[in-house]
């Protein structure tokens, strides 16, 4: 059991319903005897609130614990900031699917309690170090928690690119691109694209083709510490992008190079005891509907 003492909140920007709950957690976290710490640009939406502020890396560095308050999205974004502090973090839902906040609102209360007494789970998901380069020289980085994925970027054009998995030649293939994704995002872009769901425990990659130029491209699952490069072909005309969680984007040219790797640094996720990977996507994905009910 880890003793929480610095609890760094940080929220969806632009939602009442978020603000909201951040202050319910400020008045029962303040309750408790404990410290707040606010993340410093939704703090600006907060006139008034009397706390601590900070950027997300600096809670990393000073937090026993963070909330974060809203969707999917917003827990991706942290993740990636927080992940190498070894900082664990726990997630409010307040956004739609809510894969990885998985504290509804009305049991804000309870289930924090809970987790503040000793009372969760600990879940290590691991991320993505991106890094595209041209002509050997590192141009971009980024760190994705879902998925990588190369794509035409604003024009619908496809992009031709030879895979590498741990030097060794694979395909070169010509689609609207890849989705590199971990277990975690399984169950996001690369489950649209007709890729399967992982459990989170498992230490494997998922690469999925988006719409290949051929019937026998099919998703492929590799080894999660797999080094993939992917090479943009030289007789591209589009110049494509690589997005890491939708959030970050890198772009590209003929002739560039994308390198991913499994990074060191996990991402220490705190689940509620009741937590069920299996009855979350059966709430989420509607498993076990009846037709027509």
């Amino acid at each position: 059991m880890d003793y929480f003492r610095n609890i760094g909140l940080i929220g969806r920007l632009g939602s009442k319903s978020v603000i909201d709950t951040l202050k319910h957690m400020i008045r029962f976290l303040g309750d408790r005897g404990l410290n707040c710490i606010l993340d410093e640009r939704i703090a600006e939406m907060m006139p008034g609130h009397g706390q601590q502020t900070s950027t997300q890396k600096m809670m990393g560095e000073i937090c026993d614990l963070v909330i974060v308050v809203g969707g999917d999205g917003s827990l991706l974004g942290a993740a990636r900031s927080l992940a190498q502090y070894h900082v664990p973090v726990l997630g409010v839902n307040r956004g739609n699917l809510g894969f990885l906040t998985d504290i509804a609102p009305q049991e804000i209360e309870e289930k924090v309690a809970e987790v503040l007494e000793g009372k969760y789970t600990v879940d290590s998901r691991f991320l993505l170090d991106v890094i595209v380069k041209r002509d050997g020289v590192p141009i971009g980085e980024a760190t994705a928690l879902n998925d990588c994925v190369l794509h035409p970027g604003k024009a619908a054009r496809m992009i031709e690119f030879e895979l590498y998995i741990e030097g060794q030649f694979v395909y070169t293939q010509k689609s609207d691109g890849l989705i590199i994704s971990t277990p975690t995002g399984s169950t996001a872009y690369s489950l649209s694209g007709g890729g399967p769901i992982m459990h989170p425990k498992l230490d494997a990659l998922v690469l999925v083709p988006m719409f290949p130029h051929t019937l026998s491209s099919r998703p492929i699952v590799v080894n999660g510490n797999s080094e993939l490069k992917l090479v943009i072909s030289p007789n591209n005309s589009a110049y494509p992008t690589v997005s890491c969680d939708g959030q970050k984007d890198i772009s590209c040219a003929p002739g560039d190079t994308i390198t991913v790797h499994k990074k060191p640094h996990k991402l220490k996720l705190l689940h509620p005891l009741n937590y069920d990977f299996y009855s979350t996507c059966r709430e989420k994905l509607g498993w076990g509907t009846k037709l027509g009910g």
